[in-house]
Order: structure tokens, then C-alpha cells, then sequence
């Protein structure tokens, strides 16, 4: 009797951890200290795709550039912004904004970003600020995309402390690798002190040019250095992605047939498969399409 008791019981707790854990949103963060390697476009697109895929997913605005939240449509002069959250404990909840993509929700940011580091330095608990205010409504969403900005700041300490995996955009370029190390340092010291359950989801190769000898030849590098951490899916140079950003919307939204929607739609189906997230088999992770329209 007591023996069942027992089994019951852990049935009970293995249940509610299933139940909390998987009510809890996927929560990335998207980071490179080095600026333009595709951080925003990939935070944008990946989240649209996402979207379109009826995953309910919330991005996260954590540049002072406000690129996402300009890229999604709002004005950043007009909307309450992370930093009331961050600094003010305006409630999170209160200033998410809803955009025109299914499924996608936008938390702003503003320049005010900028100043919130200093305003940040003096509070308790600084490094977990935004894993706070994310708690609030991190059961009511599927996955959190945070956009980090150019820089291994406080905000961007904040952004990895509040993650459970980190994706790094890496342009295929001659400068691809610079600071990368850097940046796996500082991962490495959130994990020891801060976050240790911090994982990283994987390079995300952008910007790949095939016409280009070099783009492969940094392909071939970062595959050689980092192996099963680089993703299967590659981001072309493609107009529609820089096309859809000045419209406002992601670029499945824009064009669903370009080469970008594609190629995001294909890195979104991949991150799902990776969480287990989806039932999808291997054999449907990818697209196809026409290889000879590589830059329309």
C-alpha cells in the first residue's frame, strides 16, 4: 500500500514537472557583439515564421537601436518601451504590443535602452532584471526571441540570463570568426555564475553569397570549428529580406516564395525539431526550391 502510495505520488510530481516546464515558452536569445551579421533580420523573420506556424512567439527588443521594433511596423518615439519594465517595474504584460503577423507579439525598445545600464549598475539583482519580467508572462507564449544588441553589455548579460539557449548569426564573411571567442567566454561565465543551464542552440550562417569563393570557404571554416553546433540551414543574401523590414513585416508575410522566407521557414522548422516541439520528420525539415533564382 505504501509502495503504491509512493509510485502515485511520483506520478503526480513527474506529471506537474511536465506540465510546468512545457507551459513555460522556449526563451533564445540572439547574440553577436559584432553588428550586422543579420541579429535583428533573423529575429524578425524566424519570429514571422514561427508565427505562420501557429506558435504563439514574443520577441523581445533588447537593443537600444529598436531595429525590431521599427522592422515590426511601431514607431519607437510612440510606444512604452523594456526599459519602464527593466527600470520603472511597469508591469511587462502592459506593454507588449500586438503586430500584423499571426501569432507574433513585439516587447518595444527605445534609445532610453542606452541609459538604462547606468540606471541598472545600483540595483539589486541587476543581471536578472528582464529574467523577472519575463516570468510574468513567459507560460503565456510558445517561444521568446530576444534581439540583443551589438555589445556584451548589461542588457545583454540580462538577455542571456533570462535565455535557454543562445542562437549566434555568423556572416558568411572574411571577419566571421572575430569576436566570436569573446562571446563564448562571456556564455561560459553566465553558465558558471549566472545561468547554468544556458545552452547554445547553434550558428546560424547569414549572408551566404554562392557566387562568392570566400562565402564557402567561411562555411567550411565555421563547420570545421564547430561541427554539430552549426545549423543545417543557411541564410542567403536575399532583397525580399531587406524588401519586407522597410514595409514593416516579416518577410513570410512579404513574399512567402523568396529564397528568405524559405530559408527562415526552414531554420524555424529546425529549431522546433530540435525541442521536440514538433512531430515533424527529418524528411520534411527542409524546402525545396529552385536553386536558379538566387537572387531575385
Amino acid at each position: 500500500m505504501i509502495k503504491r502510495r509512493i509510485n502515485l505520488e511520483n506520478e503526480l510530481a513527474e506529471a506537474w514537472m511536465n506540465h510546468y516546464f512545457c507551459s513555460m515558452a522556449k526563451t533564445i536569445a540572439i547574440a553577436n557583439q559584432k553588428g550586422g551579421v543579420g541579429k535583428t533580420t533573423t529575429t524578425i523573420n524566424l519570429g514571422g515564421c514561427l508565427g505562420v506556424l501557429e506558435y504563439k512567439t514574443l520577441i523581445i527588443d533588447a537593443d537600444p537601436q529598436a531595429n525590431s521594433t521599427s522592422g515590426l511596423g511601431f514607431d519607437p518615439k510612440n510606444v512604452n518601451n523594456i526599459y519602464d519594465c527593466l527600470v520603472n517595474g511597469v508591469s511587462t504584460a502592459s506593454l507588449i504590443l500586438e503586430t500584423n503577423t499571426p501569432n507574433l507579439y513585439l516587447l518595444p525598445s527605445h534609445i532610453d535602452l542606452v541609459g538604462a545600464e547606468l540606471e541598472m549598475i545600483n540595483l539589486e539583482d541587476r543581471e536578472f532584471l528582464l529574467k523577472k519580467a519575463l516570468e510574468e508572462v513567459s507560460d503565456q507564449y510558445d517561444v521568446i526571441l530576444i534581439d540583443c544588441s551589438p555589445s556584451l553589455g548589461l542588457i545583454t548579460v540580462n538577455s542571456l540570463v533570462a535565455a535557454d539557449a543562445v542562437l549566434i548569426p555568423v556572416q558568411c564573411e572574411y571577419f566571421a570568426l572575430e569576436g566570436l571567442s569573446k562571446l563564448i567566454n562571456t556564455i561560459k561565465i553566465v553558465q558558471g555564475r549566472l545561468n547554468p543551464t544556458l545552452e547554445i542552440e547553434g550558428m546560424l550562417l547569414t549572408m551566404y553569397d554562392t557566387r562568392l569563393r570566400l562565402a564557402n570557404q567561411v562555411v567550411d571554416e565555421v563547420k570545421t570549428h564547430f561541427q554539430r553546433l552549426v545549423f543545417d540551414t543557411i541564410i542567403h543574401r536575399n532583397t525580399t529580406l531587406s524588401e519586407s523590414s522597410s514595409h514593416g513585416i516579416p518577410v513570410i508575410m512579404h513574399d512567402a516564395a523568396s529564397k528568405g522566407a524559405i530559408n527562415y521557414l526552414n531554420l524555424a522548422r529546425e529549431i522546433l525539431q530540435k525541442n521536440n516541439l514538433t512531430k515533424m520528420g527529418n524528411s520534411d525539415k527542409h524546402i525545396d526550391f529552385e536553386l536558379e533564382n538566387d537572387f531575385e
